[in-house]
């Protein structure tokens, strides 16, 4: 009798065990499902990813070979702007394709965030060999895009990103704070690490391809000389070409910095007439070996710059 009720007992508490399960099981995957997101470019996708762990599925429409400027989404890019809770750019003009991107993609539950708003901007000057009348007045409204090319900003950056994800998924707040902490004491290390090694310079000039490296520069003490390309996209004229050439050996300067998104074509002509020294950085992530993370590509970019200015 005994072992009949205790096999009755063991019965009504598996059916019970079963019946929590389909009622738990359910939520509980819900919960574990990552919030897909969609970033512009690699470096968002990277703090995304700092911040968001494994709470997070993140698509960057930018793999870091692309330039950031002239980009054209693709179809599978609408698909994945559709499918995301959020969307991270970083605004100021740096990706004009953006806007038309969302409008068609027709997902009202998508948040756009802004990722450099608060930040301190830079405006980029003419230099000399350039004509100041065929400078659009809009050109100077929002100032340097290339923000996160200086750490201090992406601190700024990262906060914006911790602060959108806990308004959409709350329950994992702590881990969005505890993961922003960590990064930000990285990222706060290394800056401090970077700046000793540029302290030893003696030279810290340079030629600079296009207007990616004032945030840069800036932080770390780098001083541009000269930029051969002031609007994107639009190469210089052959008597601008000539002055870059005489004011590169009239100040001895040794050291041309490019980027791999762009063509090689003008920096090494340069060089060939100079002997100036080129060399090929990234502003996105990804876009080097060695390069993967924010972090990874930052030390690349300012170590590779120091050595070549040292030597």
């Amino acid at each position: 009798m005994f072992a009949v009720i205790r096999a009755r007992s063991a019965f009504m508490v598996m059916i019970l065990a079963v019946m929590i399960g389909h009622v738990v099981s359910p939520s509980l995957t819900r919960a574990q499902t990552p919030i897909n997101i969609v970033v512009t470019i690699p470096v968002l996708k990277d703090l995304v990813e700092q911040v968001g762990q494994s709470h997070v599925q993140v698509k960057s429409l930018l793999s870091g070979y692309e330039n950031e400027h002239t980009y054209s989404p693709k179809p599978t890019d609408l698909i994945a702007v559709r499918k995301a809770k959020l969307l991270f750019e970083v605004g100021l003009g740096l990706e004009v394709w953006v806007a038309s991107l969302v409008k068609n993609a027709g997902s009202p539950s998508l948040r756009v965030v802004t990722a450099s708003q608060g930040i301190s901007l830079l405006h980029d000057q003419l230099d000399r060999h350039h004509d100041a009348h065929n400078r659009k007045e809009d050109d100077l409204s929002d100032g340097n895009p290339h923000i996160w090319m200086d750490p201090e900003n992406v601190a700024i950056m990262v906060r914006h990103i911790t602060e959108a994800l806990i308004e959409i998924d709350p329950t994992h707040a702590d881990d969005y704070r505890n993961n922003q902490g960590t990064y930000l004491r990285q990222l706060n290390h290394l800056q401090n690490e970077l700046s000793e090694r540029v302290g030893l310079l003696t030279d810290r000039r340079f030629v600079a391809h296009h207007p990616a490296w004032p945030y840069m520069a800036k932080r770390f003490g780098f001083d541009i000389a000269a930029t051969i390309q002031i609007h994107s996209g639009a190469e210089p004229s052959a008597l601008q070409i000539q002055s870059l050439i005489d004011k590169i050996r009239k100040g001895r300067l040794k050291v041309i910095v490019s980027e791999i998104q762009l063509s090689q074509k003008i920096p090494h002509l340069l060089s060939k007439e100079t002997k100036a020294r080129v060399v090929v950085l990234t502003t996105l992530p990804g876009g080097l070996p060695g390069t993967e993370t924010y972090i990874d590509m930052l030390r690349y970019n300012v170590l590779q710059l120091a050595n070549a200015l040292e030597n």
